[in-house]
């Protein structure tokens, strides 16, 4: 039956169902000037510093789990992630180690000692600083709207595809950094992250980043 429709009919309609994904925007096939831009951009931005939304979408439970907080970044693939409601929560992610600290309890780790915890850090660094379309780890598709770029990242390494369906990330084109990043879970869960009041190249102190 498939082989009696016009290839040019296969066509449309598979860019009818790639454009359905995400509606407002359209598949570059040539996404060269977008990364240009994007790699220029993200090797003169140091450091971020914005707030932060998580939507955390579960397939047991009907209402969404929000928190929110304050996120810091900096060039040195230093990530800090402070949540403050509804309950504090430290998340700190500087050289290879990482740092959760929920109410009174501590836990340092080592990204290292676990490939998918090592790779999944490895992804919100680059998420945020521009070079999530150089990692290996991934197979890349850049769509354009009207106000945003959309980087659909779909995971290549085994240990990522039995936890990830794909990767999606938001970036604004007023300065090319990412204002949303959310990850698909094969489960059907899904977290939204989305960064606003973003301060570009400002100061940060090494104590937030500091795991003793």
């Amino acid at each position: 039956m498939c082989r009696k429709i016009p290839l040019m009919a296969m066509l449309f309609f598979s860019g009818f169902a790639l454009n359905a994904q995400y509606p407002g925007y359209s598949l570059l096939t040539d996404g060269a000037i977008f990364k240009n831009q994007f790699a220029k951009v993200s090797e003169k931005t140091n450091s971020i510093q914005s707030d932060f939304v998580q939507e955390k979408n579960l397939n047991m439970l009907s209402e969404k789990i929000v928190s929110k907080g304050k996120f810091w970044f900096r060039k040195d693939n230093s990530v800090r992630m402070e949540y403050t409601d509804p309950f504090p929560y430290l998340m700190i992610l500087s050289s290879g180690n990482v740092l959760i600290r929920d109410g009174e309890k501590e836990n340092k780790i080592s990204a290292r000692s676990n490939k998918l915890f090592e790779q999944i850090n490895k992804l919100v660094i680059d998420c945020v600083n521009g070079s999530a379309l150089n990692n290996s780890d991934f197979n890349s598709r850049i769509f354009e709207g009207k106000e945003n770029y959309l980087i659909e990242l779909s995971p290549q390494s085994k240990n990522l595809k039995n936890y990830f369906k794909n990767i999606v990330v938001v970036i604004d084109k007023k300065d090319y950094v990412a204002s949303t990043i959310e990850m698909r879970e094969l489960s059907g869960d899904n977290t939204i992250i989305r960064f606003t009041n973003k301060e570009l190249n400002i100061k940060i102190p090494d104590a937030l980043f500091t795991i003793h």
